[in-house]
């Protein structure tokens, strides 16, 4: 059984101490397959270092997280698009609106979001989308950019039943973690009204560790939690969800 992590943070900072280790635990438990979004230039440096080091195992994306949009964002830019042309990477990511930090950016957020889809386009290569408290504006940049070209992974996927639809509109899967396994996540409760093709599998560490591990620093190896909760949720073995979430991912990503 191989099962995938599409969205893993494990350059951050949270992992200085144990680095190795905890993938080794990620690894023996079956997660294999590690997409690493990006966040700004700072953290570039420690994108590639992470690469070398397990080149059988880690998939590169890059992109201007919503949250590093700000004054010096076309600079930013300008970092993403060179990268891009320099080398493979295999999304434009994590790239959208957050709305939860700061409202005041909205507008350079919308921007520097549809430049990167549209880089993305270039390169045809998929979008991780970052949505927090920023579903209306997401979706109406999401309507202006849709074509044939627009697919990708609606990361962290926390949203209703008819705002799930609308993200599989877009060509979107729907990345599901931790949230799936919280009393009040919500998305539990209609998630089995969804099409397996359309889910994959994330962590989003260090961050939003599943049950039982809620309010500590997540890691990949806590992705089997999830692979539990939604073998429970549809009724199938954890074995057929792996199966399914690790090809959706290879459809999404191309590897």
């Amino acid at each position: 059984m191989i099962i995938t992590d599409t969205h893993t943070h494990l350059y951050s900072e949270a992992f200085v101490e144990d680095r190795a280790e905890m993938i080794q635990r990620a690894i023996d438990a079956n997660v294999r397959r590690f997409f690493i979004p990006a966040i700004d230039s700072s953290y570039t440096k420690s994108m590639f270092e992470l690469e070398a080091q397990y080149p059988d195992h880690m998939f590169l994306m890059m992109g201007l997280h919503p949250t590093s949009v700000k004054e010096n964002y076309k600079e930013e830019l300008k970092h993403v698009e060179q990268l891009l042309s320099q080398r493979k990477f295999y999304a434009v990511g994590e790239i959208g609106i957050d709305l939860y930090w700061d409202t005041s950016t909205l507008g350079i957020q919308k921007d520097a979001f549809k430049y990167q889809i549209r880089l993305a386009k270039q390169y045809n290569l998929p979008i991780v989308i970052h949505c927090r408290e920023a579903f209306d504006e997401i979706f109406e940049v999401l309507d202006t950019e849709k074509d044939d070209k627009l697919f990708g992974i609606f990361h962290c996927f926390t949203g209703t039943e008819a705002q799930a639809q609308q993200a599989i509109s877009y060509n979107m899967k729907l990345g599901i973690g931790g949230v799936a396994t919280f009393k009040n996540g919500k998305i539990d409760q209609f998630l089995n009204h969804i099409d397996l093709r359309h889910i994959v599998l994330e962590t989003d560490s260090p961050y939003l560790a599943p049950k039982p591990f809620r309010g500590k620093r997540n890691e990949s190896a806590y992705l089997v939690k999830v692979l539990e909760k939604l073998s429970e949720i549809y009724g199938v073995s954890e074995e057929k969800i792996a199966e399914i979430t690790t090809q959706n991912s290879k459809d999404v990503f191309g590897i």
